[in-house]
């Protein structure tokens, strides 16, 4: 699997306390998966979230299972 979903997330201090977000947004990741979670389909999430574009729910799957298979994901937090 191509890992060019890495380049679409950043991590700054400024934003969301350094939690990890879809870049150029403050969506964080982790809220993302809590909508997928609860049931809430990718239209439903870009509608309540609208700096999110389509594709950004898949970036966050993609995050989620590279921490699943418990790969090191290197992100330096920007400030």
């Amino acid at each position: 699997m191509a890992d060019d979903w890495k380049a679409h997330i950043s991590s700054k201090v400024t934003i969301c306390h350094g939690r990890v977000c879809i870049k150029d947004t403050r969506v964080m990741i982790s809220v993302i998966l809590d909508c997928l979670a609860e049931g809430m389909s990718e239209e439903d999430i870009l509608k309540e979230y609208p700096s999110l574009k389509k594709g950004d729910v898949n970036i966050a799957i993609q995050y989620a299972a590279s921490l699943a298979r418990g790969e090191t994901i290197p992100l330096r937090a920007e400030s």
